[in-house]
């Protein structure tokens, strides 16, 4: 499909404390990680970058470092939405190799033809997934606010900043939170943990060696 306007953004700036090294470099079928994600959001969008300061990671995408550094997901997000070129921002965390990308084209194009609009994120089983999502420029200031206050709980922060829209634009929070409901599935599952890795991988290679291949 032909890229969209929006700006993506590989959430790779974590501490990947429970894996014990950097997530970002972990390879999948001889490719890491953050290299995965890329290829994934330059299928659709326009531009695409990586949220770090890793030199390491430079080879892949161009890097964008946090503003405040050692704020968490919620820093990398504000600075993204100061550097982005287009309305829209999609935020993909380095860990969760399995989405399709036909899968996130299509949710991405669904967001950014909905009119009002601002905030899209997933719901899997019961639980938010907040760094999986797309924000509009106009959450910038609410989300600089936060950072301001110290506050770094992304999804509340988001919460709010969805309902001070709602209030100002006096609209419906359905119509500027878009939260798609999704079962519990493998597509969404994130590899944080050595073990969870070592699934991981067992997994992508069962699924993409050809039927009747030598293991």
């Amino acid at each position: 499909m032909a890229p969209l306007a929006i700006s993506g953004y590989v959430l790779a700036g974590g501490k990947s404390s429970r894996m014990g090294r950097d997530k970002a470099l972990l390879e999948l079928d001889g490719h890491p990680l953050v290299e995965h994600a890329v290829r994934k959001l330059r299928t659709f969008c326009s531009d695409v970058h990586i949220l770090s300061s890793q030199p390491e990671l430079e080879i892949f995408a161009p890097l964008v470092a946090d503003i405040h550094p050692g704020c968490g997901p919620l820093g990398g997000i504000e600075t993204a939405l100061l550097h982005a070129t287009h309305a829209w921002s999609i935020f993909l965390p380095v860990d969760m190799p399995f989405l399709e990308a036909d899968y996130l084209a299509q949710w991405a194009a669904g967001v950014i033809a909905a009119r009002d609009a601002r905030l899209a994120l997933f719901t899997v089983g019961t639980r938010p997934q907040p760094t999986l999502c797309m924000l509009h420029r106009e959450l910038t200031p609410f989300v600089a606010s936060a950072m301001a206050r110290g506050e770094f709980k992304l999804n509340p922060v988001l919460e709010g900043a969805a309902q001070s829209l709602v209030t100002d634009k006096r609209l419906t929070i359905d119509t500027v939170f878009l939260n798609r409901q999704v079962p519990e599935g493998d597509m969404f599952t994130n590899l944080n943990t050595p073990e969870e890795f070592a699934l991981g991988r067992q997994r992508w290679k069962a699924e993409t060696l050809p039927t009747g291949s030598a293991s």
